[in-house]
């Protein structure tokens, strides 16, 4: 059994109904971007920081579509999808400077998804040794950055980009 670690931040979800719908449905209708550290939407999806990271950084990017599969989705929704995910490590690189990343999706229940019928991809950031001694003996993982920081750190880059929260550039044709 691992040794327990004070962690009064965490009482919220531990304390929360575990039923209270899916998030990736719930959140982007609240329209409290900030709140929910909603970064980008666009027509088909958005991407958004995890609230239970696995490392500083960690963005899932979700269809608005209630969908369970890649093969559910519209082909403009999975381009857009995957469009939205190399933004994204472009993003998390320029900003984080990560040495890697993993990035994936898990598929059903089995396939590990929390959220198992709506879709979603990760991207974590990973830094050459940040799987230290702490979750191999303790069982705990150091998260050294807050989600607000964080937060801040990748919209001023998007802003940088000439894009912002909550909102997708959309390049124009200059008329000749």
């Amino acid at each position: 059994m691992a040794d327990l670690m004070w962690a009064p931040w965490r009482k919220k979800y531990v304390a929360s109904p575990s039923d209270e719908g899916c998030i990736f449905c719930i959140k982007p209708q609240e329209k409290k971007d900030r709140k929910n550290y909603i970064l980008r939407r666009a027509k088909y999806s958005f991407a958004l920081l995890n609230l239970y990271p696995y490392n500083n950084g960690h963005i899932m990017i979700a269809p608005y579509r209630h969908a369970a599969t890649l093969s559910a989705l519209k082909p403009c929704e999975r381009n857009e999808l995957w469009n939205m995910v190399v933004v994204f490590e472009e993003i998390l690189q320029n900003a984080l400077n990560p040495h890697g990343f993993n990035i994936g999706l898990n598929v059903g229940k089995a396939g590990g998804a929390g959220f198992d019928e709506h879709l979603h991809i990760h991207i974590v950031p990973r830094w050459s040794g940040d799987t230290n001694f702490m979750p191999v003996l303790a069982d705990i993982k150091v998260i050294p950055e807050s989600m607000e920081s964080v937060y801040q750190v990748l919209t001023a880059e998007m802003r940088k980009r000439g894009g912002s929260a909550g909102k997708t550039k959309r390049s124009r044709k200059k008329r000749a």
